[in-house]
């Protein structure tokens, strides 16, 4: 059974108004750091999306097939690369902790659903805080190619299990330049 961990570098950041990935964050850039806690809940990491933009990191990068379409397509690039399990995180998530998100990766390899999806008391679901199993690529590509973007009506459509967010602060991403502002380092 392999395991590795996928980050999702995201999109265009219109709301950002520049690259959230490469936002400075410690010694190096937000992407790295969340690259390093997720390499440490799964033993492989790769960055998804354009090469060109994050090779210099030092991490595996994966094109996305589906450009454009948002977390469907870097979630089917990851599942379409040859691991069983595949932690799925998003790049602007400052305070992931890779206990916290070992026991995620402990949850799904353990279990029986095709996927384990964090979730908040309230019942909301983080689809980029997650681990799929490779089976599902097919339902992320058939979704993709019949115009069908959204994670969320995706998770209607399969089995699987909810893992409790223990601390808020372990999902909560950057949209704004103010939300990285009241982050600060």
């Amino acid at each position: 059974m392999s395991v590795a961990a996928f980050v999702l570098t995201g999109g265009h950041s219109t709301r950002m108004g520049r690259d959230k990935a490469l936002l400075p964050y410690g010694d190096g850039t937000l992407v790295e750091r969340v690259a390093q806690v997720a390499q440490r809940a799964a033993g492989v990491v790769h960055l998804v999306g354009a090469p060109e933009r994050y090779v210099h990191l030092g991490f595996p990068c994966l094109s996305e097939r589906y450009e454009g379409c948002g977390p469907m397509s870097g979630i089917e690039a990851a599942l379409r690369h040859g691991f069983d399990w595949n932690l799925i995180v998003a790049c602007d998530m400052p305070r992931l902790d890779d206990n916290w998100l070992g026991r995620l990766v402990g949850m799904a390899t353990g279990g029986m659903k095709s996927a384990v999806v964090a979730a908040h008391a309230d019942g909301r679901l983080e689809p980029l805080c997650a681990v799929y199993h490779a089976r599902l690529q097919t339902h992320f590509e058939t979704a993709l190619a019949e115009g069908r973007f959204s994670v969320w009506k995706l998770l209607e459509t399969i089995d699987f299990s909810r893992f409790a967010v223990d601390d808020e602060e372990y999902v909560a991403n950057l949209n704004t330049m103010d939300d990285w502002a009241r982050w600060g380092q």
